[in-house]
């Protein structure tokens, strides 16, 4: 019920994710060789990390909520492009190439389909996800002792299109539609062959199981196929820039794929891989569960500061009718709290398993 909700699917998702996806950008920017040329002293003395170390850090050194910088363009990519891509393949599919004369869809028409679908829903959302990119790295900058670029979403927004034009909102589109391409082709195929595979060939039936397997060699080949495409995207987003928006580390996506295999080695178009991988598996109903009980937690301990705080000033107020006020106030909306945190998780259960 609640699941099959989408705006609270959408928003669930991408609370729950996000983390992955920021750690998964700042290591795609570890090393980076072409900052070199511009005389970056932090290239140097950055150390690498792995995504767990990555993660750590940003925890240790900016914040524990620092590891949702850049989630309110990242929702916004989310609907944009989810909502391009849908209608798009839907239209493919039932005015463009149609179901076969047994009302079949054929697998090679979805992949192509899904391919187009994907290429047309993020060159709509490449502004989003330019925005979240460089707001993902403002806490490194920030570590580094460089400005801030920005003051809030809007504001980058607002910049971007000022030093750049409507152009410069769609720096990195090459490599952003390709690896949608990529991503979307290696994960329509794969997850319905090993599907099917598992089906027809093992003990195992189409329950969670069989889905469960089938996403984690999906999203597999998928990062595999999308992730260096990924990282030049990214760096392309990132780069410094000059007052008329152009770049000053790299000319095009050919350019950044050449300087980072000469300068860092083929791997380094690998960088990430992990957290992507982990993102691209279909978890979407755990998900759910951990960004709704994160969001349970969050306002059940607002409520009790609330609570508390008004038991304090009525105490302030009323401190003639007795000392035994405040501690019944205080139980009374603790247990109101907690009774909602209980409520929420089980229905959040309850909507993960019965959906």
């Amino acid at each position: 019920m609640f699941w099959g909700f989408p705006p609270l699917r959408l928003f669930s998702i991408s609370l729950a994710t996000f983390p992955l996806d920021l750690t998964k950008t700042r290591l795609q920017m570890q090393g980076e060789a072409a900052l070199a040329r511009l005389g970056d002293g932090a290239v140097g003395s950055t150390p690498y990390r792995g995504m767990v170390r990555t993660a750590l850090g940003i925890v240790q050194e900016e914040g524990f909520l620092k590891l949702w910088q850049g989630v309110t363009p990242a929702i916004y990519r989310h609907v944009v492009y989810s909502g391009g891509r849908m209608v798009t393949y839907e239209h493919l599919r039932e005015v463009v190439f149609g179901k076969s004369e047994d009302k079949h869809y054929p697998l090679w028409k979805s992949v192509i389909g899904g391919m187009m679908a994907g290429v047309i829903g993020q060159f709509l959302a490449n502004p989003t996800d330019l925005v979240k990119v460089q707001m993902q790295m403002e806490g490194k900058r920030r570590l580094e002792g460089k400005p801030l670029r920005f003051r809030g979403v809007h504001h980058a927004f607002a910049k971007i299109l000022a030093e750049g034009g409507i152009r410069g909102l769609w720096a990195g589109w090459i490599p952003n539609i390709q690896r949608a391409a990529l991503v979307n082709m290696g994960d329509l195929t794969t997850y319905d062959t090993v599907k099917h595979y598992l089906v027809l060939n093992t003990p195992l039936e189409d329950n969670i199981s069989t889905h469960g397997l089938s996403s984690l060699c999906s999203g597999l080949v998928a990062s595999i196929l999308g992730t260096p495409a990924d990282v030049i995207k990214s760096r392309i987003m990132n780069q410094p820039r000059d007052k008329q928006g152009r770049g000053l580390l790299y000319k095009s996506s050919t350019d950044c794929l050449i300087q980072a295999v000469q300068g860092e080695g083929f791997l380094s178009l690998y960088k990430g891989f992990l957290p992507s991988w982990l993102r691209m598996v279909k978890i979407g109903k755990l998900c759910f569960f951990l960004s709704f009980c994160f969001l349970c937690i969050s306002i059940t301990c607002t409520l009790q500061i609330f609570f508390i705080f008004s038991t304090d000033v009525w105490h302030g107020l009323a401190c003639t009718r007795g000392p035994f006020i405040l501690p019944f106030l205080s139980v009374y909306y603790r247990i109101v709290g907690f009774c909602f945190f209980f409520f929420s998780v089980t229905v959040s259960l309850a909507s993960c398993f019965l959906s």
